[in-house]
């Protein structure tokens, strides 16, 4: 209770992941790999029906969604780490705003990179995390102590781990990881220099959400109405 007390966000999002791991399993009948038509039922992203059929929530349920044993636990063993240290630096508040632009922005340049491919998982948020500390460090780049340097070097490995992770195994969608890691890092940077401004930050983040889901549409019927 004392660790929860400390990282109740990180926490949660980890019960939430797994909760919803847990339920796909009971739906989808395997624990080891879950069935693709059971991820789309349950909210996965697929362009089609997020832009077509206005199911724009998908964004959203996709980030806590996972298609097999070895995604979730990569994922949430990536949040354990990197989560503690995100509570520690910045404000709760900060910390779901940057997690979930980073994990909807993600998901939008996922969709624009694979307009008809599933896509799941909450890869997009946490390299938002990986950012937004990044950001952080940046801004305090000349004042960190050898501690935290060691620090900046284990997320360092992490995230190159991550990366060359993602790009050797086909189905993992580095689109999201990469609109989620901008996201983060211009976040984490713009509200550790100036958190006065998290108000107009976030509105500004939300009208580039909006922004891209408009574009998107129209993305989607130049591609659609071509075949």
């Amino acid at each position: 209770m004392k660790e929860f007390h400390h990282f109740p966000l990180t926490y949660s999002i980890i019960f939430l992941n797994t909760f919803f791991y847990f339920l796909l399993v009971l739906f989808g009948g395997k624990f080891i790999e879950i069935n693709l038509n059971t991820l789309v039922d349950f909210g996965a992203l697929y362009g089609p029906l997020v832009v077509f059929k206005g199911e724009w929530w998908r964004l959203l349920s996709a980030m806590f969604l996972h298609g097999n044993i070895t995604h979730i636990l990569m994922n949430m063993a990536s949040l354990y780490i990197i989560g503690r240290s995100m509570e520690h630096y910045f404000s709760k508040f900060f910390y779901i705003i940057i997690y979930l632009f980073s994990g909807l922005i993600g998901a939008l340049t996922s969709l624009y990179m694979h307009p008809q491919s599933v896509g799941i998982g909450a890869s997009g948020a946490i390299f938002g995390v990986f950012g937004a500390l990044g950001g952080f460090f940046l801004v305090y780049w000349n004042q960190v102590t050898s501690h935290s340097r060691e620090i900046i070097k284990n997320f360092s490995v992490m995230l190159g781990l991550n990366f060359i992770l993602g790009l050797s195994i086909a189905s993992i969608d580095m689109s999201a990881h990469i609109g989620g890691l901008i996201v983060g890092f211009i976040s984490g940077f713009v509200l550790t220099k100036y958190p006065h401004t998290i108000i107009p930050f976030s509105f500004i983040l939300g009208t580039i959400f909006i922004f891209g889901t408009q574009y998107l549409y129209a993305y989607y019927l130049q591609i659609f109405m071509s075949f």
